[in-house]
């Protein structure tokens, strides 16, 4: 039986916010799926994906979504959020943003990502070079 997009939606908030990357790779993802953000325009996949996120859940203490509001439309989700944590220095991290998510056979196979970088210039001393 197929999960809901809603409830596909919620295991991936909670899967991110504990940085289960297994089950965003083996469950959520679709193999091929295609990670869009607008601050660089690329897309990239599933692997490049979850170095990042494994990166971002490694650095950020207290990491959690905020305020999410969530649509469903025909093909998937749209959902606006804010992404809460605190850096090593202390700081704390205020990330609005916005995603628009397709899916198919219960799966996500594309996210485009919209936020504004210049709230997450707190993260910028520890990503990787």
């Amino acid at each position: 039986m197929e999960r809901s997009i809603e409830r596909l939606a919620d295991e991936f908030v909670a899967a991110v916010e504990t940085g289960d990357l297994d089950a965003i790779r083996t469950s959520l993802y679709a193999p091929d799926a295609e990670i869009w953000h607008n601050t660089d325009g690329k897309v990239i996949g599933v692997e490049e994906n979850l170095r990042v996120l494994g990166w971002l859940t490694g650095v950020l203490r207290e990491m959690r979504y905020t305020g999410i509001q969530r649509r469903l439309t025909p093909d998937g989700y749209v959902q606006q959020h804010v992404l809460r944590g605190v850096v090593p220095n202390g700081d704390e991290l205020t990330l609005r943003a916005c995603f628009i998510v397709t899916v198919k056979d219960d799966r996500i196979t594309r996210l485009d990502e919209y936020l504004d970088p210049a709230q997450s210039r707190c993260l910028d001393p520890y990503r990787p070079r």
